[in-house]
């Protein structure tokens, strides 16, 4: 018993120790990207690589894309990638991602202080 218990100690440990990674690779790798990139160069930067996990088995990377847009048919593409860990409870939230916002395929900025700016200016309708 005490055998199989501190086997799932440490699996549940090293799926902490593989999303630190993704998040410190993550963070990193924002301090490379430029504004003007292509939506492509910034992927290249960022990585889309899928990485295993302790919860559900995978973490994509973008973690989750979206598209925002307003009645005047203004566009943009949003690339939210994991980057912070506020609870470690096995559940990624809005707070623990970084987005990175697309205008015409180009980056225009990253982070949410910057997407809401954007979402207020534009009055794009978020989900």
């Amino acid at each position: 018993m005490r055998k199989i218990l501190a086997l799932l100690l440490c699996l549940g440990l090293c799926g902490c120790a593989s999303l630190s990674g993704v998040r410190t690779m993550n963070r990193e790798n924002l301090l490379k990207l430029s504004i003007g990139m292509t939506k492509q160069e910034a992927l290249n930067v960022m990585g889309t690589k899928s990485f295993g996990t302790y919860t559900d088995g995978r973490i994509n990377n973008p973690y989750r894309n979206e598209i925002l847009s307003n009645k005047e048919g203004k566009v943009f593409e949003v690339l939210y990638y994991y980057t912070d860990a506020k609870r470690i409870d096995g559940a990624i939230t809005d707070d623990e991602l970084t987005p990175l916002i697309f205008d015409n395929g180009k980056l225009t900025g990253w982070g949410w202080s910057f997407l809401q700016d954007n979402v207020q200016k534009y009055e794009l309708r978020m989900r």
